[in-house]
């Protein structure tokens, strides 16, 4: 090997490396055995804050649901784990019907026609939804207006996919919530319009205005959905919208220091050309069984690549599944369960908290189940001490998005807080403060 990259020793490999460098003494400390170092490791890992151990009161677009014991166990099959893109459907229809269920699923949840599987999560599912009106469009519309109300987070990427494009975003103030002021900003140039619901505030609107200027000026509507909050709240589908897509974290992938999650995408039946990631049909064989294929396949990256919209891959394979088992798991009644759980175990806390000496609900409108609360303190110094003093980890400080917002924060409230969670928070809202 050294001859063949042309030098005659080890020492002359490494001689761009000063000398001091090449033979350090490094001082590790004496070995343990198995059992000493799991016991080390498992002290460290008890240093870290997390959902297990302290209540948590924190969304921002990844949140803490309940997981039924059943869907990581049949996820964690080795037939599911080892399953990646179903190339072959002739040994691979237990991987398409599942892709084909999860696609069925998704489109009762959002009242759309078609499903793909998936992206990688919400904010790159918007991205794409945007990009597809841009080639639904054929460049003759270069518009796309963005509510103020879509998370920020989601509108960066959006910014990072859109680079070198000739779409000319244009986005309302960060958290702007005025759909109906929106609506007058679409014009003949305008390719989509795209809002949140819920808000990244957690705020509740109605679409129906929205939809009607956006398909009067032939745009799009673009909307991202909490898919927990469809359980109990009108689809976007019903409203008019034309792609709908969101985070599918809440739907059984666990929070898991941030991913790997993924992103649905949904949209009417007569843009299905243009829908990006892979779409699983079913079909009958020559004997008139019934099978799965993967369909409309020319727009994939394995075959006519130069025309692919999209490279998704292995994040269909094991997330969308889980979301799948999930949603099979729970069913139409469990789903609603969960949902009304969350609003009414939100709407509580944002009551109570709006008693409290020096704090107040910032906005008097519709929400599920997270809020913006005007805090008497510097939102994250105050979540540093709940977390410190309580052991709850506290909201969004809003304050890193905006200087402005520094005494803001978004609090989340799910199925898996507790009153005694909600007690604990309100009495450590109220004690650091004083």
């Amino acid at each position: 090997m050294l001859s063949g990259i042309g030098v005659s020793s080890i020492d002359e490999l490494f001689e761009v490396i000063p000398e001091a460098l090449r033979d350090p003494e490094i001082v590790l400390p004496p070995a343990l055995s198995e059992l000493e170092v799991m016991a080390e490791l498992r002290e460290m890992a008890d240093r870290n804050a997390n959902t297990h151990t302290s209540p948590c009161f924190l969304g921002a677009g990844a949140y803490n649901h309940f997981i039924p014991s059943a869907v990581s166990h049949i996820a964690n099959r080795s037939e599911f784990v080892t399953a990646y893109t179903p190339y072959q459907p002739e040994i691979a229809q237990g991987t398409l019907q599942v892709i084909f269920e999860y696609q069925s699923m998704i489109c009762a949840l959002t009242g759309m026609e078609v499903s793909n599987a998936s992206h990688y999560d919400g904010a790159t599912s918007l991205a794409e939804a945007i990009l597809m009106a841009s080639n639904i469009a054929r460049g003759k519309r270069t518009r796309v207006l963005l509510n103020g109300g879509i998370n920020p987070m989601y509108l960066q990427t959006v910014r990072t996919y859109t680079q070198g494009t000739d779409l000319e975003l244009e986005s309302s103030p960060l958290l702007d919530g005025d759909v109906d002021a929106l609506a007058e900003r679409i014009d003949g140039q305008t390719a989509c319009v795209a809002v949140q619901l819920p808000d990244f505030a957690g705020r509740l609107f109605s679409l129906e205005k929205l939809a009607d200027a956006a398909h009067r000026h032939g745009a799009l509507l673009i909307v991202v959905q909490y898919p927990i909050a469809l359980g109990m709240l009108k689809p976007a589908g019903a409203y008019g919208a034309d792609i709908v897509v969101g985070d599918g974290q809440p739907l059984g992938n666990a929070l898991s220091f941030g991913g790997p999650y993924l992103g649905y995408m949904a949209c009417r039946r007569e843009h299905v050309r243009r829908l990006s990631g892979r779409l699983v049909g079913e079909t009958v064989d020559t004997h008139g069984r019934r099978g799965f294929v993967l369909t409309l396949s020319a727009r994939e990256q394995h075959i006519r690549r130069e025309k692919a919209t999209s490279n998704i891959c292995s994040n269909q394979g094991l997330n969308m599944l889980v979301a799948a088992m999930y949603m099979a798991a729970m069913g139409k009644n469990g789903l609603r369960q969960v949902a009304e759980l969350c609003y009414h175990k939100a709407h509580y806390a944002a009551s109570e908290i709006a008693k409290l000496p020096g704090y107040r609900l910032v906005y008097d409108a519709p929400f599920f189940n997270e809020f913006i609360i005007e805090c008497p303190a510097n939102a994250e110094a105050l979540n540093k001490r709940l977390y410190e003093e309580y052991g709850i980890i506290g909201g969004y400080a809003l304050g890193s998005l905006e200087a402005r917002l520094e005494h803001q924060m978004l609090v989340c409230v799910t199925e898996m807080n507790t009153a005694d969670q909600i007690e604990r928070l309100l009495a450590g809202l109220k004690e650091v403060v004083q």
